[in-house]
């Protein structure tokens, strides 16, 4: 299963062989978007701005984990969860 992390109705998934750069996918609302792993940039897609600052924090807390793993995902390793916000 791609899902990382669950936090407010916000899902995060990070797909297995998923194209560069390394990204994760944030679903809130019927919405979703894409962000950069190194940089925190939304690289596609859009949500309302107060879940897009969710994501951002969150991702920023969690970045050295998103690194790990995405290189779990290129490798079709099982994915470790992530902490939600709390």
């Amino acid at each position: 299963m791609p899902e990382i992390s669950r936090f407010y109705g916000i899902v995060i998934k990070m797909f297995h062989n998923d194209h560069l750069p390394p990204h994760f996918h944030a679903e809130y609302g019927g919405a979703q978007m894409l962000v950069a792993v190194e940089t925190l940039a939304v690289i596609a897609g859009k949500l309302r701005p107060r879940a897009t600052g969710l994501v951002v924090e969150w991702a920023a807390q969690h970045q050295e984990e998103l690194r790990r793993i995405w290189e779990q995902a290129r490798n079709h390793e099982p994915l470790d969860q992530v902490d939600p916000l709390p």
